[in-house]
């Protein structure tokens, strides 16, 4: 039913993470980003941004052709409309979901993600860049850490897309220089995630796509990962 265009990052992770709960048939179709996978003329045609995650729904609910979506919030939102499930019908409810949904998005993964970069990728050490995101990174958790002290999830009560849209971005917390002991609700949450038997099953599922450990980041993946522009797309 479902063609997941897939490699197991975090932004990976939230799409099988949502699969597996609700329990729709997928397909994984790999897409190998540190060897380039992501730039093939046929991925681009339906995931113009050359990132992975991207799904093709072939039942889509107005029994159309197949539907494309690219961008891992906007397919946790397809697919919970779709489904209806783990997204509030209610009015203030989804508003809610939304917002931590669009805060993870537009905050959180990109922080951790320059994070990682400059600490564990970047080719010179720049003690400023370093600083800047890890410092970044733990306001955020800070942000979720006050969150959770009041509610058992980002969205309040129940588990949502917003909870899988974060969780994949804590799972590296080490690797980032964070320490969840700081954190005490952030704690709480992700330890109740992670034994939530879809999230284990979707990361076992997700790492099967790459059995042999294959680094994503090596020295000549890094040609590929980093330093794109446009000219890169017309190759």
């Amino acid at each position: 039913m479902i063609d997941l265009y897939f490699w197991p990052t975090p932004n990976g992770h939230k799409i099988t993470m949502f699969l597996e709960e609700v329990g729709l048939d997928y397909s994984f179709k790999p897409v190998n980003i540190g060897a380039g996978d992501q730039f093939k003329p046929e991925f681009l045609a339906f995931s113009p941004n050359n990132r992975m995650p991207a799904i093709i729904d072939h039942a889509p609910a107005d029994g159309g052709e197949p539907i494309t979506v690219f961008e891992s919030g906007a397919i946790l939102l397809y697919l919970a409309e779709k489904t209806g499930r783990f997204l509030p019908a209610d009015v203030r409810g989804r508003k809610t979901v939304t917002e931590w949904l669009f805060w993870q998005i537009g905050g959180l993964g990109p922080m951790a993600g320059q994070n990682h970069h400059f600490v564990q990728y970047a080719p010179e050490r720049i003690p400023y860049a370093m600083d800047r995101y890890v410092k970044e990174t733990n306001r955020l958790y800070g942000v979720m850490d006050k969150r959770l002290a009041a509610n058992e999830f980002l969205g309040g009560a129940d588990y949502s897309i917003a909870d899988m849209a974060a969780y994949p971005w804590v799972v590296p917390h080490e690797r980032q220089q964070q320490n969840l002991d700081d954190f005490p609700n952030l704690k709480r949450w992700f330890h109740a995630i992670k034994a939530r038997p879809a999230v284990i099953c979707a990361y076992e599922k997700g790492s099967a796509v790459n059995p042999s450990n294959q680094a994503t980041v090596n020295d000549e993946s890094k040609k590929i990962l980093f330093g794109q522009s446009a000219e890169t797309l017309k190759r």
